[in-house]
């Protein structure tokens, strides 16, 4: 049976045959040989650090193989050399390295790393970019290294396609079960535990679950196609996979197509919060190698799998509710709703509604004018009815509030001085701004 072992020494062989590492003293490598040993240990069952440390030291290179949009994914770097990428600002804040700034198989001369030359090699399969491979040589390659990460460059884009077939079914598989899991179906809280040790997951402790979701796209873009937003949504689920396990490798995430669902511990609640924060903006980064725009939303904590589903429940409704009063790009807890909480927990919408209607009247509408003066009723409500203020709130005349007030009042009643009735209107107007659409 071949060993990643002995398959590694066949490597150093083939290594020490080209002049003990880098480009041989004759000037000339052997791109085949190499290409060959690489597709062995591919063959053998390396990883990927392993596939990266032998292209390295056979170029004599600093290396890192990335995702489409820089995340690094493995590398062989020394701390020297990564002190100069960063200090040509090559790097962001969360350490995603900008490759959007190097060109096709080049360096970027805005942003060169000092005495170096900064190369990038595309990683592909057929109609699907995987990365990028990209390396750093001290005093700049000669054409044979070139196209050394040319064959190796292939090499890696084998390994990354054949652990997506795998993950690809892996991942399913698991997301399946936490599916089953939010929908209470998947069986007792001990058998949940220990079956999602396989996974390597851990949900023995306190828990709170985080949707995210890629915000729809501005109206003056065009549309993407299916396969673009497929691409997205892998790209994005991918991102949340690799810095939920650069955190803690025991963090359950799920990709369930139109959202990413991770939970994460939550034991105490300024760690929690901390640690959602810090997820977050590692995923968004500085939006930069093709990032989308993305809000969260956060459920409440649970103590075991039984309270997952409603976890979850809790964590779309902030995200649905998030997205529509705070914008889109913003992370919302459940608990932060208030009165929005309360209503997003009715599960019949169309009761919503129909109380919405009943104390609003043509207010409920979505007519230019209703919209208009649900603005004002607001402003109103905000300022306890002091006309004078919520005039000068609107930017208004005193007597155009004045008349506005009237108009409102013939529409609903005495708002104005029947505290129950304003207590209705207050409500509805935030029902409003839950059931819509």
């Amino acid at each position: 049976m071949v060993s990643i072992a002995n398959v590694r020494a066949e490597v150093g062989q083939e290594l020490i045959a080209t002049g003990g590492g880098g480009i041989p003293h004759d000037g000339v490598m052997d791109t085949e040989e190499l290409a060959e040993a690489l597709a062995q240990l591919v063959l053998a069952g390396a990883d990927l650090g392993e596939l990266v440390a032998a292209i390295g030291d056979a170029l004599d290179v600093h290396v890192a193989v990335t995702t489409t949009d820089g995340r690094e994914r493995a590398a062989r770097i020394d701390d020297a050399m990564r002190e100069r990428i960063s200090a040509a600002g090559l790097t962001d804040e969360t350490g995603r390295l900008r490759v959007e700034w190097l060109g096709d198989r080049g360096g970027h001369e805005g942003q060169p790393v000092a005495g170096a030359h900064v190369h990038r090699e595309p990683l592909a399969a057929p109609n699907q970019a995987l990365g990028h491979l990209v390396a750093v040589a001290e005093h700049g390659m000669v054409p044979q290294q070139v196209v050394a990460l040319q064959r190796a460059a292939t090499a890696v884009s084998l390994w990354i396609t054949r652990e997506q077939a795998v993950s690809a079914v892996e991942n399913k598989y698991r997301g399946d079960f936490l599916r089953d899991v939010f929908l209470g179906r998947a069986g007792t809280d001990d058998f949940v535990r220990e079956h999602v040790v396989g996974f390597g997951w851990d949900l023995s402790r306190p828990s709170v679950v985080l949707a995210a979701q890629i915000d729809p796209q501005p109206t003056y873009q065009a549309p993407a196609s299916a396969e673009d937003r497929r691409h997205w949504q892998e790209r994005f689920a991918n991102a949340w996979r690799q810095v939920a396990a650069s955190v803690d490798r025991a963090i359950p995430i799920a990709d369930f197509g139109s959202e990413v669902v991770a939970v994460l511990p939550a034991e105490d609640a300024e760690a929690t919060a901390a640690l959602v924060r810090r997820l977050v903006v590692a995923v968004a980064g500085d939006k930069g190698g093709g990032r989308r725009p993305f809000t969260a939303g956060v459920g409440r904590v649970t103590s075991s799998p039984s309270g997952l589903p409603d976890s979850y429940t809790q964590a779309r409704r902030a995200l649905e509710v998030g997205r529509r009063f705070r914008g889109p790009s913003t992370t919302t807890w459940f608990d932060d709703l208030g009165l929005h909480r309360l209503i997003a927990m009715v599960p019949d919408t169309e009761e919503l509604r129909a109380f919405a209607h009943d104390v609003l009247g043509e207010l409920a509408g979505s007519s230019e004018e209703a919209v208009t003066l649900r603005e004002t009723l607001q402003v109103l409500l905000n300022t306890n009815f002091n006309v004078a203020e919520a005039a000068r709130t609107q930017f208004f005349h005193y007597n155009t509030m004045r008349y506005r007030v009237g108009k409102l009042e013939r529409m609903l009643g005495p708002v104005a001085s029947d505290q129950n009735l304003r207590l209705d209107v207050a409500v509805a107007l935030k029902v409003l701004e839950v059931v819509s659409r």
